[in-house]
């Protein structure tokens, strides 16, 4: 017998803001008001083969015409939606991209993941919420080679740089200009707490970790 097909690999999440309502016109179709966000996987989206998409909309699961779908003048879609929620520290907008499985891992178009905005704004509360999420990378580095704790230690969240330690943050972990997040302390808390972090880590030899995301910067 041949083997199985492999199981296809879900696409990214798209988020879309929906500017102008959609009424079903059949049972399957999902009904969306105007200031709803959608979410639909990247694979769905981008087949033009398709007339209908499947979509899901608050906890509601259906399908739209995709040429409602693919029309700007009913629907947005939002670049990085994760990464403005944590810059903003919007909690509810984070959970519910979680919940329809935009990557906790994405990166936006500098590089960076949305526990790096979070911990950059000092949102403490969603540091310590994304940090609980399974399978979180939490020393990606971004374009200029910066993790959260460099993000903390510069911007001087003494909380987030605790919290970011605690969860095992590389302390020893070098941006571009070979900086380690205590080289960047705003302040002497920060400074010395870090101090501390680095005489219980032995310094591996080659701590550069890249990108929790390789394939580029796409939220969804």
């Amino acid at each position: 017998m041949p083997p199985p097909p492999p199981v296809a690999k879900p696409g990214r999440v798209q988020v879309y803001h929906v500017l102008a309502g959609y009424s079903p016109q059949k049972e399957y179709e999902l009904l969306v008001e105007e200031g709803d966000l959608l979410y639909i996987s990247e694979t769905s989206a981008s087949s033009g083969q398709q007339s209908q998409v499947e979509s899901k909309c608050g906890d509601n699961l259906g399908k739209l015409p995709s040429s409602y779908v693919n029309n700007e003048n009913y629907v947005l879609r939002i670049e990085f939606p994760l990464h403005e929620a944590a810059k903003r520290g919007n909690f509810e907008l984070l959970e519910e991209c979680l919940k329809n499985n935009v990557s906790v891992n994405s990166l936006d178009k500098s590089g960076s993941t949305a526990l790096y905005w979070a911990a950059h704004g000092g949102h403490s509360k969603m540091v310590h919420f994304l940090l609980n999420v399974p399978k979180i990378c939490i020393s990606s580095q971004n374009k200029i080679g910066d993790t959260p704790l460099h993000a903390a230690s510069w911007k001087n969240r003494l909380e987030c740089v605790e919290m970011l330690v605690e969860a095992g943050a590389d302390v020893h972990s070098k941006n571009k200009e070979l900086k380690k997040p205590v080289d960047l302390a705003a302040s002497p808390e920060i400074a010395a707490f870090l101090r501390l972090a680095i005489r219980k880590v032995v310094e591996p030899e080659d701590n550069y970790e890249g990108s929790a995301d390789s394939s580029g910067g796409d939220d969804n």
